[in-house]
């Protein structure tokens, strides 16, 4: 199978491509940024002989239609994963995400290429008061981001009427080997024994997705019948705890005294609010207003209907992404914070990162 990834050189787009590469598959990668094909080794290890003359990579913007069409031509699936992050300018969340995604369907749709699949963000559900939450719950996007998700999904509804398979995920938040970010800002104060400060009292739950289980559910989804696949599915671990607790044994595997503490979620997100509007924090409103708030979703509906099942528990994955961390992070470049592999710079969460007292350090190497 020729499978074309856009968003190919991000996070997701790293992990999805080598494991088709591993399946046997080829490749089209599609983004603005070029990818060193040395990074599917470097991030879990090495593959089998030749991988690098399976891979395509077109350079360009999902929005522009000619660049698009030229990089489908003779794919038999698509997995639409190009998409503006939260902090970039509200006129490009808008127009890559809800645009370009029509731009691909369309363009899709005229090559008559088989499958498309699209990945969506369970940020399209809001804030709710109840959980699980379930695929045909009410959505109510958080931020721009989740808005454009919403009209990214209605755009994929639409040419599925139309008469194309055109399937949508919901993946929760999804760590792994490569995977920085906020994580990054996590894993750096956890190095450093600090106390890991907490949005609320982290009673409520959270939960995460390993990114080699949303791998193994997107190759099912590419290779089951249309009618099994042909809509919405939400993607997340079966087995997680409070925040409290999965934080807590995070730090308790790293043994470097770091230990999480709670803060009034009310006052902190007022702070971390004028902070981001101030341009002095990384952290957006989908990751602050979110956190003290129960978040997760029921996979009855993926489970039942590919009999796929999440290796990962949140612990496990977050454990697995730090030891990457730990084997990478002396050539880490600091970014401001746009992409999910970029270690992002912390502005003024770095002042109150040096101010806080470190903890007793066990024996992990700070």
């Amino acid at each position: 199978m020729r499978v074309l990834i856009t968003g190919g050189s991000g996070f997701f787009g790293l992990h999805m491509g080598r494991h088709l590469l591993e399946d046997g598959h080829q490749l089209v990668l599609y983004d603005l940024v070029p990818i060193d094909l040395k990074e599917y080794e470097e991030i879990d290890g090495p593959l089998a002989g030749g991988w690098q003359e399976r891979i395509t990579f077109c350079q360009g913007d999902v929005r522009d239609r000619s660049a698009v069409a030229c990089a489908l031509k003779g794919v038999d699936a698509v997995i639409h994963a190009a998409a503006a992050l939260p902090l970039w300018s509200p006129k490009d969340i808008l127009t890559t995400n809800i645009v370009g995604t029509d731009v691909v369907l369309s363009v899709a749709r005229s090559l008559n290429v088989p499958r498309v699949l699209f990945v969506s963000s369970t940020s399209v559900y809001g804030i709710p008061e109840k959980h699980p939450l379930y695929e045909s719950d009410p959505l109510s996007g958080v931020g721009l981001y989740g808005t454009s998700k919403i009209w990214a999904e209605r755009i994929c509804d639409r040419y599925r009427k139309m008469g194309m398979t055109v399937t949508v995920i919901r993946p929760k938040t999804f760590v792994g080997p490569g995977r920085l970010g906020v994580f990054q800002i996590l894993f750096d104060w956890i190095d450093r024994g600090k106390p890991i400060p907490l949005i609320g009292w982290g009673a409520n739950r959270y939960q995460l997705l390993d990114v080699g289980d949303l791998t193994d559910a997107v190759v099912q989804l590419l290779t089951a019948p249309d009618e099994v696949v042909n809509d919405v599915f939400n993607i997340g671990a079966t087995r997680f705890g409070t925040v409290w607790e999965d934080v807590s044994a995070l730090c308790e595997y790293a043994g470097t005294g770091a230990h999480p503490f709670p803060t009034p979620a009310r006052v902190s997100q007022a702070v971390l609010h004028l902070l981001e509007a101030l341009r002095l924090s990384p952290l957006y409103k989908w990751v602050y207003m979110t956190a003290d708030k129960d978040s997760f979703v029921s996979t009855d509906r993926i489970r039942s209907r590919l009999n796929w099942e999440p290796r990962y528990s949140n612990v496990e994955s977050l454990i697995r992404t730090y030891e990457w961390y730990q084997r990478n992070r002396t050539r880490l470049n600091l970014s401001s914070g746009v992409t999910h592999r970029s270690a992002w710079e912390q502005g003024a969460l770095r002042l109150l990162r040096d101010i806080l007292p470190s903890g007793s350090v066990g024996g992990r190497v700070r």
